[in-house]
């Protein structure tokens, strides 16, 4: 008997089916890797204010479209084998299972590999790392034994089931997107986070401007409108949030505050501001102070700043 031709129909449908699940799962596990790092954060990276500004909603988009599309095209290809059962054994659809079948044994290898070698490498196998590792090998070995089930036609037999499995993951695709607003916060709470972050770097760009105003003329700005200069970039940050100037007072020979609204409390070390919500004065460096001096709560924030001489002469003339 003469093998069945595969059509352009058959063909794009295949490739479509296997492009959206291959990107859609890839999709998957970066979202979860990403709510991973969110959750166990590494102590030598710095993670950015705004989480949805890294991969995250692109991750989310991309579950949220291809998904779907999948399962719409997997319904077509199982309609199509239902009346003709011959496009059972298409080329096309042998070798896209084929496929993913090597795919998903070679990941379940290499996560496998992964993890021994840190494990005989004598490292710190840290919660983070063997979640991730804990991840890959769930999904690469759901792939594979759902694919290897439908190359050797069991979905065809038990189409029930099928639809259970389809349901069961769309309901983990749905719960994984639903999670992230409760690990990460919703995007209305990433924008006011980004807020927060650009009034922290508005505000080490001003205290820049202040040291080297100092350095030029031994003397502190009386306010915020002295540092304004022709010859600077730009003018002097105002909050992005409202468009109000920043709070800037001189409080001594060398020392000055500058203050902030905030939306929410910083992350990391919440201990470097005390219950007056003021900062411990500390020297200020060239790269416009360490982190941890920018910690805040939420609210009416200010940092005290006290310039020494020793570390920030002031200019010769």
């Amino acid at each position: 008997m003469d093998k069945p031709k595969t059509t352009a129909k058959d063909f794009f449908l295949w490739t479509g089916a296997m492009v959206t699940f291959y990107w859609s799962t890839i999709a998957f596990i970066l979202l979860t890797f990403d709510y991973i790092n969110y959750s166990f954060p590494n102590a030598l990276s710095y993670y950015p204010a705004d989480p949805y500004q890294s991969g995250i909603s692109y991750e989310m988009a991309s579950i949220i479209v291809l998904f779907p599309i999948y399962l719409l095209l997997m319904k077509l290809i199982h309609g199509n084998i239902s009346r003709d059962p011959s496009r059972n054994e298409i080329w096309v659809r042998r070798w896209a299972l084929i496929l993913t079948l090597f795919v998903a044994g070679v990941a379940i290898a290499v996560d496998l590999i992964m993890l021994l070698t840190t494990f005989l490498n004598g490292e710190a196998l840290t919660i983070a790392f063997l979640l991730k590792v804990l991840i890959i090998f769930l999904v690469a070995a759901g792939v594979f034994m759902h694919f290897i089930a439908d190359l050797k036609g069991y979905w065809d037999t038990f189409p029930a089931r099928r639809n259970m499995v389809r349901i069961g993951v769309a309901v983990l695709a749905v719960a994984t997107i639903g999670s992230g607003f409760f690990i990460v916060g919703t995007p209305a709470e990433a924008r006011l986070a980004r807020f927060d972050a650009q009034k922290v770097s508005d505000l080490q760009n001003i205290q820049s401007q202040v040291v080297y105003y100092w350095q030029a003329k031994r003397a502190l700005p009386a306010t915020i409108t002295d540092l304004n200069n022709s010859l600077n970039y730009g003018p002097i940050p105002v909050d992005p949030e409202t468009g109000a100037s920043y709070e800037y007072q001189s409080t001594g020979a060398l020392s000055f505050k500058l203050c902030a609204t905030f939306n929410a409390q910083s992350r990391g070390n919440q201990n470097a501001y005390s219950e007056t919500r003021v900062l411990a004065p500390m020297p200020v460096d060239a790269k416009g102070m360490l982190a941890d001096n920018w910690q805040h709560s939420a609210g009416t924030v200010c940092f005290d700043r006290t310039i020494d001489p020793s570390f920030y002469p002031p200019l010769k003339n």
